[in-house]
């Protein structure tokens, strides 16, 4: 019975140690201009369903069958490589993006 402790200990202890270091969770803040082309698609959604973000959103302004667009203030959490990953694609988009003034800014 010691020998198979002494056998999974090691196997434990590597799996511990070969985390990437920038697995780490960050968070940044983010004010999103959402254009009326978009507001019909899942943008904010699609943060967290495929870059595996935990979005926040903190604040929002969008009206119903609104001709102008959406503004929203988000606070992303995840990886850096994640958080960055989604600000190329909201780039990609053509969104308006404005990180928050005065505040620490991790992942970009």
């Amino acid at each position: 019975m010691i020998d198979n402790l002494r056998v999974s200990a090691p196997s434990l202890e590597k799996e511990n140690t070969e985390q990437p270091e920038d697995s780490r969770l960050t968070q940044t803040r983010i004010r999103v201009q959402i254009p009326r082309q978009y507001h019909q698609e899942p943008v904010i959604s699609y943060l967290a369903s495929h870059y595996g973000l935990q979005v926040n959103i903190l604040a929002a302004l969008l009206t119903a069958n609104s001709k102008e667009s959406g503004w929203f203030e988000l606070e992303l959490r995840g990886s850096s490589q994640e958080i960055d990953n989604a600000l190329i694609y909201l780039s990609d988009l053509n969104v308006q993006l404005w990180p928050r003034q005065g505040e620490e800014q991790d992942g970009w």
